[in-house]
C-alpha cells in the first residue's frame, strides 16, 4: 500500500509516498480502506522530530481517517460488517491506503456527509467534546474562551459550547477567522495580534471573567489567561504552540482565583479512555451531524488535498492560514 513516508526529520520537503506493507487486523480489530484523513498539528511536529508516536502506534502520520471496512479480524463482536462507512480516531497510520483499528473505537459516518468531511470529525470534535465536557464540566451560561479559534478543534468547540448553552468567545490572528467564528456561533472575538484578548474578554464579561478557557497556545498567554479567568474558573491546557516557559508569579495569581489548571493530550490515552470517549461522543453529538437536525453540526473544511500534494498541505498548515480542516485523500 501506499503511505505518506520520511526518512529524516525535517521540513514539508521530507515528505513523500512510499510503498509499505499492509497492515493485517489483530484479534478485535478490522481494517480500514482509507477514503481521506486530516492534518493535525501533531503531525507537523511529528515531521520535525518533535512528538514520537506513541508505544505501539504506527509511526506513520495520521490521527484520523474515514473509509470502508476492508476486513474483520479475529473475535471481531459482529457490529462493522466488511464494506460499511466508518471514520475513527488513531494514534497513528491514518496517512496510508489502509489502517488497523481497534473496532469499539470505530464510529458511523453521520448521514449527508462525504467521506472528506467524515475524516474532519474524529481528532477534533472528540479532543472538543473531550474538553469541554470530559474535563471542563462546561454548564448552560458559562463563558468560554477559545484559543485558535478557526482551527479544527475551535471550530468544533464553538458549535459544542454552544450546544451546551454556553457562550463562546475566541480568539484569532485575522478578520476573516473571526467572521467564520462567528457564523458558527461564538458571541465575540478577538484579533490576538490587534488587542489585549485579555482586557477585551473582561470587558465582555462585565468584568467577571471567563468560566474556561480552552488553551492550545501555553507559554506566552499565561499571564492574560489567568487575568480573564472568572474565580473557580478552569483553565484546560491541551497544546503548546506558544511555547513551554513562564516566568512570573503562575501559582499566586491561579490561587487567588481559586482557578484549576488542568493539562491533557488525546493521542497517548489508553484504548478504554478512547472507546469511553468515542461511546459518549456517538450517543450524544454524533447524531447532530446529521442533515435531519434541527441542531445541525458542521464539520469544517479548509482545503482538500490529493495525498499526492502532502508537502504542499503541510507548508499550507504551517502558514497558519487555514479556516477549519485540511483534508486529504487517498487514491483508491
Amino acid at each position: 500500500m501506499l503511505a505518506v513516508h520520511f526518512d529524516e526529520p525535517g521540513g514539508p520537503e521530507n515528505l513523500y509516498l512510499k510503498e509499505v506493507a499492509k497492515p493485517s487486523p489483530g484479534e478485535g480489530e478490522v481494517l480500514l480502506k482509507v477514503a481521506a484523513s486530516a492534518l493535525n498539528r501533531a503531525d507537523l511536529h511529528q515531521r520535525q522530530g518533535q512528538y514520537a508516536p506513541p508505544p505501539g502506534a504506527s509511526s506513520i502520520l495520521g490521527l484520523e481517517a474515514s473509509g470502508h471496512i476492508a476486513e474483520l479480524g479475529p473475535a471481531c463482536q459482529g457490529h462493522w460488517k466488511i464494506g460499511d462507512p466508518a471514520m475513527v480516531l488513531l494514534p497513528g497510520g491514518g496517512q496510508a491506503q489502509y489502517v488497523t483499528v481497534p473496532e469499539e473505537l470505530l464510529m458511523p459516518i453521520p448521514a449527508g456527509l462525504t467521506l472528506s468531511q467524515a475524516a474532519a470529525i474524529p481528532e477534533a470534535w472528540l479532543t472538543a467534546f473531550q474538553l469541554l465536557h470530559l474535563l471542563g464540566n462546561v454548564q448552560a451560561g458559562d463563558s468560554v474562551l477559545i484559543h485558535a479559534g478557526a482551527s479544527g478543534v475551535g471550530t468544533a468547540a464553538i458549535q459544542l459550547a454552544r450546544m451546551a448553552g454556553a457562550i463562546p468567545l475566541v480568539t484569532a490572528g485575522s478578520q476573516h477567522k473571526l467572521q467564520m467564528a462567528e457564523k458558527l456561533g461564538a458571541a465575540a472575538g478577538f484579533n490576538y495580534k490587534e488587542e489585549d484578548f485579555s482586557e477585551a474578554t473582561l470587558k465582555f464579561t462585565k468584568g467577571a471573567g471567563v468560566n474556561l478557557i480552552l488553551d492550545c497556545i501555553g507559554g506566552s498567554y499565561w499571564e492574560k489567561n489567568v487575568n480573564c479567568l472568572a474565580l473557580d474558573g478552569r483553565w484546560i491546557l491541551y497544546g503548546l504552540m506558544g511555547g513551554t516557559d513562564i516566568s512570573g508569579p503562575l501559582f499566586s495569581k491561579l490561587l487567588f482565583k481559586r482557578g484549576s489548571l488542568i493539562t491533557t493530550l488525546l493521542r497517548s490515552r489508553d484504548k478504554k479512555y478512547k472507546q469511553t470517549l468515542v461511546e459518549a461522543f456517538t450517543e450524544h453529538i454524533l447524531p447532530h451531524f446529521s442533515t435531519e437536525s434541527p441542531q445541525r453540526l458542521l464539520p469544517v473544511l479548509d482545503r482538500v488535498y490529493p495525498v499526492t500534494a502532502i508537502q504542499e498541505a503541510h507548508a499550507y498548515m504551517e502558514r497558519n492560514q487555514n479556516v477549519g480542516k485540511i483534508v486529504l485523500q487517498l487514491p483508491r
